[in-house]
């Protein structure tokens, strides 16, 4: 990322370029990111081809203003950090479903962070309703954020039996939970960008996908609660979890809502579309 796509996308972020790649600017990068670039899943209801590309990513999440999924978000969100001088790698984890069921492989993509003064940090911007700031990657206690109460804990045996990872607990697979319920189970392995494409296409074409049922677009507000568009329903979730839900009408209301609270521009509404396609 050059000089120029730097300060956009930080202008974006509505932050200015920290003077060292600090945890403190990593805060409130992280803070920012999901505060103003949602998480949302239009591409796949609008017919937009998903590629794992830097540039791709760039143009979509800084030109265009849009959001996108985790392999998009973080993939992009990485790509500022190494480009501010943070060390970045990218890491893929399985998400837990019903019954404590793990997903796919490269289900979804996190970000291993390490900052100039030391810091070893876990950070996400591309899981919805997550973490509000970076984890302390080797704190094995809870970990208070306004979006709940995390962990990240040395994982046990999966369904095969068999420990992830290694052996080595420096090398073992990680679960991350929130409110003692565990989120996904993360390898600590490095991993290239690519990597990710097949659990991409997967979740933009699989009929299993949540991403195929429903349109969604989500972000985290100024006072830490969240407003969420899915489908035609409009939620707005305080900091204390307290819900609002609007069921909105016509086709103007809709994107009126996407324009005005969440900064997207759109032509038509996202609509489902049928899935087994390349996405």
């Amino acid at each position: 990322m050059n000089t120029a796509g730097v300060d956009a996308y930080l202008c974006r972020l509505g932050v200015e370029q920290p003077a060292w790649p600090t945890v403190d600017a990593l805060r409130e990068l992280h803070l920012r990111h999901l505060e103003t670039v949602p998480f949302e899943n239009l591409s796949i209801h609008l017919g937009e081809e998903i590629v794992l590309d830097g540039k791709r990513l760039l143009d979509k999440v800084v030109e265009a203003r849009r959001g996108g999924f985790c392999y998009e978000l973080n993939g992009a969100f990485g790509a500022l950090l190494a480009a501010l001088g943070y060390d970045v790698q990218l890491l893929a984890a399985r998400v837990y479903g019903d019954g404590g069921r793990l997903g796919i492989p490269y289900d979804h993509l996190a970000l291993r962070v390490r900052t100039v003064d030391g810091g070893d940090w876990l950070a996400d911007v591309g899981f919805g309703a997550h973490f509000h700031l970076p984890l302390a990657f080797g704190e094995r206690g809870e970990q208070e954020d306004p979006g709940g109460t995390f962990r990240i804990a040395e994982a046990g045996a999966d369904a095969a039996g068999v420990r992830g990872g290694s052996d080595r607990v420096e090398a073992a697979d990680l679960d991350v939970s929130r409110n003692g319920r565990p989120v996904y189970r993360l390898e600590v392995r490095p991993r290239a960008l690519a990597d990710f494409t097949v659990g991409a296409w997967w979740h933009s074409t699989s009929p299993a996908s949540h991403f195929t049922r429903s349109p969604v677009c989500s972000r985290i507000t100024g006072d830490g609660g969240r407003i969420t568009i899915g489908g035609r329903r409009f939620t707005v979730t305080a900091p204390d979890g307290t819900r609002q839900e609007h069921e909105t009408g016509t086709d103007e209301e809709v994107l009126a809502l996407y324009r005005d609270r969440f900064g997207i521009a759109l032509d038509t509404v996202p609509t489902v579309r049928g899935t087994g396609t390349g996405g």
